[in-house]
């Protein structure tokens, strides 16, 4: 039943057949469980993700491939199975650590059950009882009261109280509890704020008791939409995934091409004789096809990029930014929109009182007095302020702030304790009737007990409602008028020491319209209240609630008769002596207003979006700065209903200066960020209830508060432990970082990987010895490669890097300057390994010196007669040279990039002593295997002399100098014929 807020209540009855004061029968029950229903990813999958990746799946063909040609060959033992068992080991190590920090998403639909009530009291046969909530079905007739959990979404049928409010901050973000009526609600595209006579599954009555009828149940709850919504939202690929994905799929394509050029152009050498046959000519050379794919692959970049995030993750925890996905890490640095929710997020979601206004004399003329009150949570610190700023040190000295204390304390049904395990002051109760108690505790007490050295020896589970129970034992509560919707008031009847005196609190208007007299706040006598102070009152409650936005309450008291009966009547509530009139917020954090402007600085736009109403969310921009650099926020400010309204051409427009969206429901947020993906932005969505999980799910990174409920903390990406939304900007920061350092280690890996290639396809076309074998390659791959370029993700961020607008999505990673350079680079890298396997064979001590030609003709050499043996064509010292040359030419490679441009005279190698730590640690690992036996074996090297070691730095420093130059080129050049700019200016002009 879709409309049940718009039905009546005898039409919702009479649709599910059902008499109120007997509920369903045992057989409607059954019948309605088969009409409507009750209420109520493999482990296999999760790891074959992993090897969802274009680059992982040409490793995997190739170690396949790698393994059938060492079959072909006869190959059997260790030697048929080395290479592709060390792919297989590598892809498995990577595949476990994305398993392993991997979160599964689905767990924020087991924690949705920890909204849903257990039981629920239900009328069947005539009679109540009490049954799991599970086991309610449509038309079922349900009893609740205060501190019950809604346990299905229900339509009020009957009142048994003066009123009911419940609080749905979890579902709808409204910071009040909110008044639920049995009349039926006609609106145009309702909310879920709009239907006041539906009690929403998993939220709390606060206040009175109702009967209402079940009409929708499981995943046709309020709640069951968010479950499903979630269920729907399919995970985004993030920009550097993306970004991975298109360089992967260009590599596929260069390596295709490359290895059928090299067999291609080798097609002539398949019949020489050092091959035994066309065939097994044919193979050879298809395994130096196989073996330039081996290096054409960066094969630790999945576990580099893995291990680069999750490192920047332990930076981040330190920031109280936890990250629960690796890759958002990422995403943050490319956010352009941060949609934030209002209540808990950009404030504290604890009402307070923060203006106080009384008459302070009315004997020459009427002066009233403000007061401004601090504090902005539920605990009981913060000051009291004159209206010229002074603190007041003995508040409660003053006589109107002495009985508003009385009244907040005395006309109040909350509660207000010290949770020790949380280390937080917690409400139970309304949050208006909570912020009065704590501004009791703010006044303090008359006399001695109010010096403020006194309360704060007190503990703080002593210090929570110490005030409130000093005025509790002074005064006996004797009769309670409860809160009407018809008289928006309350009192309480209290004695002392023979004297009664009733209390009362409501609506101003209410109050006032009841109050002949007024209290002076100067020497606390009592006054008429003539027209000239009512007006003088009115006006001041007028400049709370529309100027300031305040919720406001009056507060007034009446002194009773001598003998009065014990009970109070409607009819004692009138002759009141006004006392003052506070009003209250739910405040902003401290610290949001800079965070905002670190926002807008760095080019992300900050969105806000709430449920609550609209003054009240504008108000609250306007105090933290989201309006401050718009003349007329008129049209940047929306309700869901009337952006809903607008034409399709203007919600385009109306998106791309939106800053503040209220009286949304989830599938509003949702929305929201479907719309602002497809005009091309990465938004974050930050939350803390249940109603912002499926946003936060959709959203490129959602950010959810660490003291928000399970279910946001599950669905998102982040959780920020300190709830404040100024971590986010420190996590800006480091993502960006994160990113530059990714683009470094990428590039290094990059150029690395083209040196390798580079080595292959000129030994191939020189027609000499193959230089490097493919055990090798996967050494220099896996290990050289892989350590600095982790240490890479270590290098100190920029000092501007917050000054830069967002990068665009589309950026690549190797842009065309870049990849020029690093075409250098790595011709260089791998001729200078060329050059080192042919100096060995002609220039060596150690070596033959054999003529350039006789090492051009190695494969003729059966077939002639020569002065040395053929036997030192497959001599292990050559390949060992050049292997060792690739190693530290790399090495000095990676200091290359501690910088995109900056030299390493401006930023020295010891800037990041992890890149030299890894460095030195590469090198014990490559001596390692040069100078232990066994290793030496598993990957043909031999030990090296002095003379080849002094060969190896020669030819592998001068890599260092060549970047320089381009440095300086990058740096000093506009750029007319390769674009050359700056990153940073980049970034800004094309954002």
């Amino acid at each position: 039943m879709e409309d049940a807020f718009a039905r009546s209540v005898p039409e919702v009855l009479d649709f599910f057949r059902v008499d109120p004061s007997k509920g369903l029968t045992d057989i409607q029950v059954t019948t309605h469980a088969r009409v409507y229903g009750t209420n109520g990813t493999p482990f296999w999958k999760l790891v074959l993700s992993q090897f969802d990746d274009l680059l992982v799946k040409i490793l995997l063909a190739a170690a396949v491939v790698s393994f059938l040609l060492a079959l072909v060959n006869g190959e059997t033992g260790l030697t048929a199975f080395l290479e592709p068992s060390v792919i297989l080991m590598i892809l498995a190590a990577n595949a476990a650590v994305g398993v392993i920090t991997e979160t599964n998403a689905e767990k924020a639909l087991e924690e949705l059950r920890a909204y849903q009530a257990d039981v629920a009291t239900v009328m069947r046969n005539g009679c109540f009882s009490i049954l799991p909530a599970t086991e309610l079905v449509p038309g079922d007739i349900v009893e609740v009261s205060v501190g019950c959990k809604i346990p299905a979404d229900l339509r009020m049928i009957e009142m048994l109280s003066d009123q009911l409010r419940v609080d749905q901050a979890i579902l709808t973000g409204e910071s009040s509890s909110v008044e639920k009526v049995l009349e039926s609600r006609i609106t145009t595209n309702a909310v879920y704020q709009d239907k006041t006579n539906i009690l929403f599954s998993g939220t709390v009555v606060v206040a009175g008791r109702a009967r209402a009828v079940v009409f929708g149940v499981g995943s046709n709850t309020a709640m069951g939409s968010i479950r499903d919504s979630m269920l729907k939202t399919e995970d985004e690929a993030t920009p550097l995934k993306r970004k991975l994905d298109e360089f992967g799929t260009f590599l596929a394509k260069v390596i295709a091409g490359i290895c059928i050029l090299v067999w291609i152009v080798n097609i002539g050498h398949f019949r020489d004789p050092v091959h035994g046959g066309f065939f097994q000519g044919a193979v050879h050379y298809f395994k130096i096809a196989v073996a330039l794919a081996v290096a054409a692959i960066p094969e630790g970049l999945p576990a580099v990029v893995t291990t680069c995030l999750a490192l920047g993750t332990k930076r981040m925890a330190r920031l109280n930014a936890i990250v629960r996905s690796l890759p958002s890490v990422e995403t943050l640095g490319c956010t352009t929109v941060i949609c934030s929710d209002k209540t808990g997020t950009l404030t504290t979601n604890m009402m307070s009182v923060s203006k106080i206004c009384v008459l302070q004399s009315a004997s020459h003329g009427v002066i009233a007095a403000e007061y401004s009150v601090s504090g902005t949570t539920y605990a009981p610190e913060g000051s009291i302020f004159d209206g010229m700023g002074l603190q007041l040190d003995f508040p409660a000295q003053f006589p109107c702030l002495l009985h508003i204390a009385m009244c907040s304390a005395l006309c109040n049904e909350s509660v207000i304790q010290y949770n020790p395990d949380k280390k937080k002051y917690e409400k139970i109760g309304e949050s208006t009737e909570v912020a009065l108690r704590v501004l009791a505790e703010k006044i303090g007490l008359p006399g001695f007990d109010s010096m403020p050295s006194a309360l704060n020896m007190l503990t703080k589970h002593e210090r929570a409602a110490y005030c409130n129970h000093y005025w509790e034992n002074q005064f006996k509560k004797i009769s309670l008028l409860e809160f009407s919707r018809d008289r928006k008031m309350m009192s309480v009847l209290c004695s002392r020491k023979q004297i009664e005196i009733m209390f009362s609190k409501g609506a101003p208007e209410s109050i006032l319209s009841k109050c002949t007299s007024i209290l002076c706040n100067d020497d606390g006598s009592t006054v008429p209240l003539t027209g000239n102070i009512r007006n003088e009152i009115e006006s001041r409650f007028s400049s709370f609630a529309g100027k300031d936005t305040l919720r406001c309450l009056a507060l007034a008291l009446k002194r009773m008769p001598t003998g009065h009966q014990q009970n109070i009547s409607l009819d004692d509530e009138k002759d009141l002596t006004f006392i003052g009139l506070v009003g209250m917020q739910d405040p902003p954090r401290e610290e949001v207003r800079n965070a905002i402007l670190a926002c807008m600085t760095a080019g992300i736009r900050v969105m806000v979006v709430t449920g609550d109403n609209k003054a009240t969310a504008e108000s609250v921009c306007r105090k933290i700065g989201a309006f401050d650099h718009l003349e007329d926020f008129g049209a940047h400010s929306f309700t869901a209903s009337e952006f809903e309204d607008l034409p399709a051409s203007e919600k385009t427009s109306a998106l791309q200066q939106m800053t503040l969206f209220t009286r949304v429901e989830p599938s509003h947020k949702k929305m929201l960020v479907e719309a602002l993906q497809h005009q091309n932005e990465v938004v974050a969505m930050t939350g803390d209830g249940v109603n912002d999980a499926p946003a936060l799910k959709k959203a490129d990174i959602g950010i959810a508060m660490g003291s928000g409920t399970a279910v946001a903390k599950s669905a998102s990406d982040m959780v920020l432990a300190d709830d404040n939304f100024a971590t986010i900007v420190a996590a800006v920061a480091e993502g960006r970082a994160i990113y530059n350092n990714t683009k470094q280690f990428i590039r290094y890996m990059i150029s690395s990987n083209i040196g390798e290639v580079v080595c292959i396809f000129v030994a191939a076309v020189l027609g000499i010895p193959d230089t490097l074998v493919p055990v090798q390659l996967l050494w220099v791959n896996l290990v050289t490669d892989g350590l600095p370029a982790t240490a890479i993700g270590f290098n100190k961020q920029d000092s501007d890097v917050m000054k830069a607008k967002p990068r665009k999505v589309n950026e690549a990673v190797v842009t065309g300057w870049l990849f020029f350079r690093y075409l250098v680079i790595g011709a260089y890298v791998g001729l200078a390994t060329v050059a080192g396997f042919i100096w060995w064979f002609i220039y060596s001590n150690t070596g033959p010196k054999i003529p350039y030609s006789e090492l051009m003709n190695f494969d003729s050499c059966l077939k002639r007669e020569t002065v040395y043996p053929c036997s030192i064509f497959s001599d292990r010292h050559p390949s060992t040279v050049a292997m060792t040359v690739l190693v530290v030419v790399e090495m000095f490679n990676a200091l290359n990039n501690l910088s995109e441009n900056q030299s390493l005279i401006v930023i020295p190698p010891w800037s990041n002593l992890w890149l030299v730590g890894s460095i030195g640690l590469t090198m014990l690992l490559h001596c390692l295997i040069l100078y232990v036996p066994p290793l030496s074996a598993l990957f043909s090297v031999v030990p090296l002399t002095w003379d080849e070691w002094t060969t190896v730095l020669y030819l592998s420093f001068p890599v260092i100098i060549i970047d320089e130059i381009l440095k300086l080129f990058s740096r000093k050049t506009t750029g007319m014929r390769f674009n050359l700019r700056p990153r940073r200016k980049r970034e800004v002009r094309d954002k």
